[in-house]
């Protein structure tokens, strides 16, 4: 199925407006599923991925060897996936390198969608982006070349998403959209509004986190790709994936670990109805007991 193509009923999983005539599945593969794997191994996870209907592909530099075990996994289905890749880097020397090596790895001439990276701060990551001899430059050489389709960014604060909301106006966000984050935390909510706002859809971050490990947590070494507790409860994830997609997104992303993807996958049978009351209030009542990975500095605990 190509990316023009929006039939919700394929493989099962169901696919939202994009832009343009792009639409994208409403689970994506991040590319850290694939990082240290065999090639054998990143081969085989990504075609299957591809045939239950995956076609939103996101990878960075700063994913380990991520790249370079997706591009040859990728190459066959090259044509028919929408591929998103980042710079966490700020200026215009480094980005460009960073551009180059990731078209190389990943085995394409262009980028489906291309990021700024996890900016967190206005002044060192967005004003240093946007300013003389900073990312942005190269990025949007890139774009006037046809070899970028798409611009966004990833953010990881409200500040720092609508900072760079006002200095160009992009395609998509790729921002945190996490039930405890949204009610425990009160983070979120304003950031998905600006979006709408500017004319930028989201797409959908850290949906199956749980909150930030405890000291000597048992799971973490299992989980070892994750900087959070991930959900690896079924029922929980499957609230907790309908939860964000019952936000204004068009896809979310699962954790990196390849057992969580598939966790998340195995949700899709079960659909994406918006959550009734009881299940609302079922997932207010799990945020109170946790510790969100992301709150605005004046809820709750700094």
């Amino acid at each position: 199925m190509s990316l023009t193509e929006n039939d919700s009923s394929a493989k099962g999983l169901p696919r939202r407006h994009y832009k343009d005539d792009v639409y994208l599945s409403t689970v994506g593969f991040g590319g850290i599923v694939v990082m240290d794997a065999e090639q054998d191994a990143a081969n085989q996870v990504v075609a299957e991925a591809v045939e239950r209907g995956v076609n939103y592909f996101d990878v960075a530099p700063s994913y380990g060897n991520a790249q370079e075990k997706l591009g040859p996994a990728l190459e066959p289905f090259r044509k028919e996936v929408f591929l998103a890749c980042k710079s966490h880097l700020r200026s215009a020397e480094e980005t460009k390198r960073l551009m180059d090596e990731s078209l190389s790895l990943l085995k394409t001439d262009y980028f489906d969608l291309y990021q700024l990276h996890g900016i967190v701060d206005v002044e060192t990551d967005v004003d240093t982006a946007f300013g003389p001899g900073g990312a942005w430059e190269p990025i949007l050489k890139a774009k006037e070349a046809g070899v970028i389709k798409y611009l966004g960014f990833s953010a990881h604060t409200v500040e720092a998403c609508l900072a760079a909301l006002k200095r160009y106006p992009f395609d998509s966000i790729l921002f945190p959209v996490n039930f405890a984050s949204f009610y425990e935390g009160g983070f979120g909510p304003e950031a998905l509004a600006q979006a709408k706002a500017h004319g930028a859809k989201v797409l959908a971050l850290k949906s199956l986190a749980r909150q930030k490990w405890t000291e000597g947590h048992p799971k973490r070494k299992q989980y070892s790709k994750c900087w959070y507790e991930p959900i690896d409860d079924p029922d929980l994830a499957w609230l907790a994936m309908r939860f964000t997609l019952s936000q204004d997104v068009v896809a979310m992303l699962p954790p990196g670990e390849e057992p969580l993807w598939r966790m998340a996958m195995e949700q899709v049978p079960r659909g994406f109805a918006p959550l009734s009351t009881d299940e609302l209030e079922r997932l207010k009542t799990q945020a109170g007991h946790l510790d969100p990975i992301f709150r605005i500095p004046d809820v709750g605990t700094p």
